[in-house]
């Protein structure tokens, strides 16, 4: 069966404007980036929304929810920005448990070309193939349950709680 992944915005999608120096959603580029990696698992890509998560509201999170939940695949791949990815993977792990979903994200954006978001999701396809249920989150090659993870401000790494 297929990995449904999601895409929902946050710094892996933004474009930067060259005039205004502004960083800005077009499109995914969630197509592009599994030819590149040269992806041979079979996904169903859907976009739920392109927007930065620090502008995330609870709506926006139970729509999350909502998709995770009435997915016909078990696995799960959540595109989402890295400020409130924390936040939004503990909600759906306490509404689901029956599935693998993995939340990742970029620290740069896709169109920087130096990019760390290439990784992490390959990384996060892989981990949503091999962990048993629950919900994770998936940053520079390591995975972190959703009740346990925190992005550290000063390091802009993701971190154990405890």
């Amino acid at each position: 069966m297929a990995i449904r992944i999601f895409i929902t915005g946050g710094t892996f999608d933004k474009e930067y404007n060259e005039i205004t120096g502004k960083l800005y959603f077009n499109d995914t580029h969630m197509h592009d980036l599994l030819d590149m990696g040269r992806c041979r698992v079979p996904v169903e890509i859907r976009t739920l929304m392109m927007i930065d998560s620090l502008e995330m509201t609870d709506h926006d999170r139970g729509l999350i929810v909502h998709q995770c939940a009435n997915a016909d695949e078990d696995r799960i791949v959540i595109t989402h920005g890295t400020d409130t990815m924390s936040e939004t993977a503990s909600i759906i792990a306490q509404k689901i448990s029956n599935k693998t979903i993995v939340l990742t994200g970029a620290m740069i954006p896709i169109k920087f070309g130096s990019s760390d978001g290439l990784f992490n999701l390959g990384s996060a396809i892989a981990f949503a193939q091999t962990l048993p249920h629950g919900v994770y989150v998936a940053m520079n090659g390591r995975y972190f349950h959703a009740d346990n993870v925190r992005k550290n401000k000063q390091t802009g790494m993701f971190e154990e709680l405890k």
